[in-house]
């Protein structure tokens, strides 16, 4: 792909992306596609061949955001002296991602759709969460293998901590609308996380 048709295919994916938060998937057409990205509708459909690829294409696009997201945090090395203040850290960083407004639009958006598209929420969840989850684990593992921490089942180590991190600002924002946390919002959610989870598996 040359870089003029690189940069009308990147503008069709953030105007499709803007038009498809803001309206919904039922309720954009490929013409408020063409429209928002400057392009015409014929442009839109050499790059996609439909509505439905478009929005999928958006979609899974995302994972490979969080991919690298995951990837980063799972390389904070981890001490015993510095155990609470390094998780404490990767868990702010993993809120910061997780809460991101577009994230949290995103999320509602293929929830939404998930009767329509199940294929896709499907494998938004496993590209996305799941790989996150078993990245964790990973990462929780060495620490057990390290003796310092004290779990049986690494994935479920997982779960806990990101439940404890996200179960309250991503279901206000999910139930509520409410996009956007403080910094000090985030950094309150990562501190007592880090902490409730340290009191179950250190």
């Amino acid at each position: 792909m040359d870089s003029r048709s690189a940069r009308k295919h990147q503008a069709i994916m953030d105007a499709a992306t803007t038009a498809f938060l803001n309206k919904g998937y039922s309720g954009t057409s490929m013409d408020d596609i063409a429209k928002l990205a400057a392009v015409s509708k014929q442009t839109v459909y050499k790059h996609f061949s439909d509505k439905e690829k478009l929005f999928a294409d958006i979609v899974l696009a995302t994972t490979d955001r969080l991919d690298t997201e995951i990837d980063l945090l799972a390389g904070i090395p981890f001490d015993a002296d510095n155990l609470e203040e390094n998780l404490t850290r990767l868990a702010r960083q993993l809120l910061t991602t997780l809460t991101h407004p577009r994230v949290i639009q995103l999320r509602r958006l293929i929830i939404a759709n998930a009767d329509v598209f199940p294929d896709l929420g499907a494998a938004w969840y496993e590209r996305g969460f799941e790989r996150g989850l078993a990245t964790l684990a990973a990462a929780f593992q060495r620490l057990a293998d390290q003796g310092l921490l004290h779990i049986d089942d690494a994935l479920l180590a997982a779960n806990h901590f990101s439940g404890l991190l996200l179960w309250i600002p991503v279901n206000k924002a999910m139930f509520t609308g409410r996009a956007q946390y403080t910094e000090a919002d985030l950094d309150h959610h990562a501190t007592t996380g880090t902490r409730a989870f340290l009191a179950a598996y250190r």
